[in-house]
């Protein structure tokens, strides 16, 4: 993908979020299980969810798009994965996740601290949130884009 096919995607995306936000208010009922763990994390979570930085939902969607195909209908499909994340997980915290889930399988001595079970443990509350956001924006069960997830400033 060239720079400026990129460029034009993040555009795309930013102009995209606020419409899909709404779409997905109005659109079908997840799966029972999304749907019990975003009524929980909308409990804990502020009324329109956590915020997240315009760069770093590109960067998600950007990579869910490299995992799932560059057609324009996931570009919707990605950003509704970013916004149901959002909608559960303090942005900190999905930094901190995505890392743990990103290089859980980093072997040697420098992943040893992506074994310990506190890492397991974030690993596996991250991919199980990311499933079920790609279940409910109808991505199936493809390969989640833990492997690219945005990294902290």
């Amino acid at each position: 993908m060239t720079r400026r096919s990129r460029m034009l995607l993040a555009g795309a995306c930013v102009t995209l979020f606020a419409p899909l936000a709404w779409a997905q208010q109005d659109g079908a009922a997840p799966h029972a299980a999304a749907a019990q763990q975003a009524a929980q994390a909308q409990a804990k979570a502020p009324a329109g969810g956590y915020d997240y930085p315009t760069e770093g939902r590109v960067e998600y969607v950007l990579s869910c798009m490299d995992e799932n195909g560059h057609d324009f209908v996931n570009v919707y499909k990605c950003s509704c994965v970013i916004d149901k994340m959002a909608a559960a997980l303090p942005y900190n915290d999905f930094i901190d996740q995505s890392t743990f889930a990103k290089y859980a399988t980093l072997g040697g001595e420098g992943g040893a601290e992506f074994r310990v079970d506190e890492a397991k443990r974030q690993t596996k509350k991250f991919r199980t949130l990311q499933a079920n956001a790609y279940h409910a924006c109808g991505l199936g069960s493809q390969t989640t884009a833990s492997a690219s997830a945005p990294t902290a400033k």
